[in-house]
């Protein structure tokens, strides 16, 4: 997943995109994905660093499109299709600690024409406790950086559950 530095391009194709069909899960396909906190991921306390929940959200988005059937390399290859990185937030509720196991709930929120909208929650998988919950945004783009919709099988294979015109 590559992360859009040119934020004035971004923002000029998302100020007036193009009409798209807006689409969203009633019930949504849920991914789950686990991991562990390394000790590298910590601060000298033993708390996982902040900054690691959204490369956990990488890892969560990854597996969960990997599920319904394609990956970022593919979708770069073969179509010329980026989906760049155009919002990200966290909120933290406890903090993960070293060589906890983590479970990575990623869920598919919406897709608007270009856009994607991905939820995440991070859970310490001993006790379930919600250690943070976070969304991002993503742009789907094409290789100059311009506003496209995802080809259609990718389209399909994130949208079973949805009502597509």
């Amino acid at each position: 997943m590559r992360s859009c530095g040119r934020r004035f391009l971004l923002s000029r194709e998302l100020a007036s995109p193009p009409r798209f069909q807006y689409t969203s899960l009633p019930m949504p396909y849920i991914s789950e994905t686990t991991l562990r906190v390394r000790y590298a991921e910590t601060d000298q306390m033993g708390v996982a660093y902040y900054g690691n929940y959204f490369t956990w959200f990488e890892v969560g988005r990854a597996e969960f499109l990997r599920e319904r059937g394609f990956d970022y390399r593919t979708l770069e290859r073969e179509e010329g299709c980026y989906i760049e990185v155009a919002e990200a937030n966290c909120r933290y509720k406890a903090p993960a600690r070293y060589d906890d196991l983590l479970r990575i709930r990623t869920d598919l929120r919406n897709i608007r024409g270009p856009l994607l909208h991905f939820g995440y929650s991070v859970l310490r998988d001993e006790d379930s406790s919600l250690l943070a919950e976070g969304e991002t945004k993503h742009f789907v783009a094409d290789v100059q950086m311009k506003a496209r919709t995802l080809p259609e099988k990718y389209l399909r294979a994130l949208s079973e559950e949805m009502e597509l015109p």
